[in-house]
């Protein structure tokens, strides 16, 4: 305890250590004794013995020990106090090493540490505080006030931060205390435990924050998590930290899927919350790990696991807890031989178009055989459930068409004046070193009236040449800020990386190939300050004359951002973010993330903060270019991944979506259409082969069915009229640059009705098998420079 001392003395300069008759005791200044046994440490001399007179005047059992042997005097007596004297005329800081014997010593950590200092330098008496003294008391000091102070430490007596239970500023426990804790807990028997769970939390930017503001950030990290922790209630039950500055949380009586909703909340909580750290506003990631306490015998080995799991929630940054697995040790094991599972899948992969064939042809017309037979005419049935399926599917695209013709149209003013803005540029390096330098560049020409930063993340296995010429690009502009993701494997992690180091109020995410309008960040603020919370642009082909593929999906995504985006967020009365070209708020983006586990996290994304209630708009005036796969194996390969993400976004979202409390019954329709409905549908039309078999089998041959059935034929022409009245649309809303080019609508418009769409019927049941057998594996649509790009006009 640092005290002011007085500069005069009581007598004489050496008023402490001046001799005192030992036949009468000086009585303390409030009438009280003194007492308690003291240990005086010091070399025999007079400085020592005046000092021990005084200390038994006033009323102390007094013993000695010589410098080095204060744990051997300790063990014969141990002391209520210790009063040394600190010899700095001695060779070496005897001083010092009087504390570092005293400290050292078990019993001696928590005993009161009086240092008599020869004067009253505060340079001096300083350097003994910081080093493990409790007070510093100059010779010239009363002998009554070295006696008061001996008395105030044997009544607060002082303990080391790391000795007490819960640490007096946090009010956490020390690492050693919560895990006494836990080991208590778990010593109960496991019927009464009832459950329980243990997690630690850890934060992403930790090592970048201590690295800035020093080890010191620890504590205080802790305590802002902690206090997220406090104000959710009766959420955990005892709190502690570690020195790392990793929150460690026990939460017992409770089951596993309640602590992962608590969890899920605080994380969300948190990297929602903009801390005060160290006098800086701070965004942080909590990666939480953890694991049930059943099974778990030891508190320490427990924890140890939870942090295994906290590793694996780093890499990913998506503020989903991880459950601990064993495979998160990262220990070496025999080698062990590959299930019969693992064995099959790659098979069944390959044969999957032949497995399609069997579940979707030839399983129901056997179906349709056997239950005609037992009386029941299931496939004629079955032929007015494919009619009505197309029907409704044909019905479907035109509406959109129809409410596409008046979309919202985007505000002419900003609601807000223009704030710091952010662009997030997510790469791959190896995939996209060709065509980045020319997509930062173009970035680098927008036009934003206030500040914008171009925030590049990506990750590469290995250093590239590209990497210097970027580098030469930042330190020229220094808009542009370079973010190499370590361990990140996929887009996902890139963006979560980057949200936390952004200072825009918004973002705008783009993939590597996207070269947006000058304007986009300034339409794009029109939407977000007047309400809305995402803002989808309108994603255009800039390289349509590189092939016929490139043509087909120029025309295509003119079908989907400029028709059916607008159109179904009018119709349904919400939007989708696409995944690049799309605006958030950034402190929307900060609690969403991105799940890296999802094949379409962008379509994950959005159903997440659909459900938090945030307003999604789509403008289709608000363009960005990008590249479109050039061959049919880089489209399949697109389209595969597209098809099994919605499917993985379908299985997660739809019945939660359904249920929720937070859409209108116009938008579960509209949820029902688009997760439900978009996933029946290829398995529906493929129903129309086996109907056509069973229908012949039945009437004796083909030459036998009657083809001009007045329903049936109207029913064909309504649905087939759906892909003209698409194209039709699609050049009407074009940007004008693909609108003069005609010939390339005519085209889809044939290749669509007889291929295109039975293509992506056929991958979508593909992907249903892929995602059934385990098969996600991410395959990029490579970049290839100098692609030929549309003039644009």
């Amino acid at each position: 305890m640092l005290t002011s001392h007085r500069t005069t003395s009581q007598g004489s300069p050496t008023a402490l250590l001046d001799a005192a008759d030992p036949a009468a005791p000086t009585t303390p200044a409030d009438g009280s004794r003194g007492g308690g046994h003291v240990l005086v440490v010091g070399a025999p001399g007079p400085r020592l013995e005046r000092l021990t007179r005084t200390l038994r005047a006033t009323g102390h059992e007094v013993s000695h020990a010589p410098p080095g042997e204060v744990d051997r005097r300790m063990g014969q007596a141990h002391p209520d106090a210790i009063v040394a004297l600190d010899d700095r005329g001695a060779p070496g800081d005897s001083g010092l090493d009087v504390i570092r014997e005293v400290r050292t010593v078990p019993a001696g950590r928590a005993l009161p540490l009086l240092m008599v200092t020869a004067g009253p330098e505060p340079a001096g008496a300083a350097d003994l505080l910081r080093h493990g003294a409790d007070d510093c008391v100059p010779e010239a000091s009363d002998p009554d006030e070295l006696s008061a102070r001996i008395e105030a430490k044997l009544r607060r007596v002082p303990v080391p931060v790391e000795n007490l239970p819960r640490d007096p500023r946090t009010g956490l426990y020390s690492h050693a205390h919560f895990l006494d804790e836990l080991d208590r807990e778990l010593r109960r028997p496991e019927a009464a435990r009832n459950g329980g769970v243990l997690a630690v939390v850890g934060v992403a930017e930790m090592a970048a924050l201590e690295a800035r503001l020093g080890p010191r950030i620890r504590r205080e990290v802790a305590e802002r998590l902690a206090g997220v922790a406090e104000r959710l209630g009766s959420f955990c039950d005892r709190l502690g930290w570690d020195d790392d500055g990793q929150l460690l949380m026990l939460l017992p009586g409770v089951d596993e899927e309640t602590a992962r909703r608590g969890l899920e909340k605080f994380a969300a909580t948190v990297a929602g919350t903009r801390f005060i750290v160290a006098d800086e506003n701070v965004r942080l990631t909590p990666a939480i790990g953890w694991l049930p306490l059943a099974g778990c015998a030891d508190g320490g080995r427990a924890a140890g696991r939870a942090r295994d799991a906290v590793q694996e929630a780093l890499r990913h940054r998506d503020l989903r807890p991880v459950r601990y697995a064993p495979w998160m040790r990262g220990t070496p094991h025999r080698h062990r031989r590959p299930s019969f599972s693992a064995l099959v899948r790659p098979a069944l992969s390959a044969l999957s178009p032949v497995l399609a064939l069997l579940l979707g042809v030839a399983v129901p017309f056997v179906l349709y055989l056997q239950t005609y037979a037992l009386g029941w005419d299931l496939g004629s049935a079955m032929y007015w459930v494919v009619v009505a399926g197309l029907v409704l599917s044909a019905l479907l695209i035109v509406l959109e068409c129809l409410f596409s013709l008046d979309a919202a149209a985007r505000p002419e003013t900003p609601g807000a004046p223009y704030p710091p803005a952010s662009a997030v540029i997510a790469a791959y390096l190896p995939n996209e070193a060709a065509t980045i330098v020319e997509t930062v560049e173009s970035f680098l020409r927008l036009d934003y009236p206030g500040e914008l930063e171009i925030l590049l993340a990506y990750n590469t296995p290995h250093p590239l040449p590209v990497e210097d010429t970027l580098r030469e690009i930042a330190a020229r502009d220094p808009r542009l800020v370079l973010l190499p993701v370590a361990g990140s494997t996929s887009k996902a992690q890139n963006i979560n990386a980057a949200v936390t180091r952004v200072r825009g109020e918004f973002v705008g995410i783009f993939d590597a190939d996207h070269h947006p309008a000058r304007t986009a960040f300034r339409d794009a603020w029109h939407w977000l300050s007047n309400g809305h919370d995402v803002v989808q642009g309108h994603c255009v082909i800039r390289n349509g004359e590189s092939s016929r593929i490139a043509e087909l999906v120029a025309v295509e995504f003119e079908a989907i951002y400029a028709v059916s985006h607008p159109g179904r967020t009018r119709l349904y009365g919400f939007g989708v973010f696409g995944g690049s070209n799309g605006f958030w708020r950034t402190d929307l983006l900060a609690r969403i993330r991105m799940h890296g586990s999802m094949l379409t996290e962008d379509i994950d994304s959005t159903l997440r903060a659909l459900g938090e209630g945030a307003r999604f708009a789509v403008d289709r005036t608000l363009i960005s270019r990008e590249l479109a796969p050039t061959t049919l194996k880089a489209l399949w390969n697109q389209r595969s991944r597209w098809a099994q993400g919605w499917l993985q976004v379908s299985l997660r979202h739809l019945w939660r979506s359904l249920r929720s409390p937070a859409f209108t019954a116009r938008q579960k329709l509209g949820l029902g259409v688009l997760l439900g409905w978009r996933e029946v549908q290829p398995w529906l039309t493929l129903q129309i082969l086996p109907i056509l078999l069973y229908s012949a089998w039945k009437a004796g041959g083909l030459h036998r069915l009657d083809w001009a059935v007045p329903v049936c034929v109207l029913a064909v022409l309504f649905t087939m009229a759906a892909g003209p009245v698409q194209a039709l649309f699609a050049w009407r809303l074009a940007v004008p640059e693909l609108r003069s080019r005609g010939r390339w609508f005519w085209s889809y418009l044939l290749v669509s009705t007889f291929f295109y769409s039975h293509f992506k019927n056929m991958v979508a049941r593909q992907a249903h098998l892929k995602e059934a057998l385990g098969d996600r594996q991410w395959r990029v649509t490579p970049r290839a420079a100098g692609a030929k790009a549309v003039a644009r006009r």
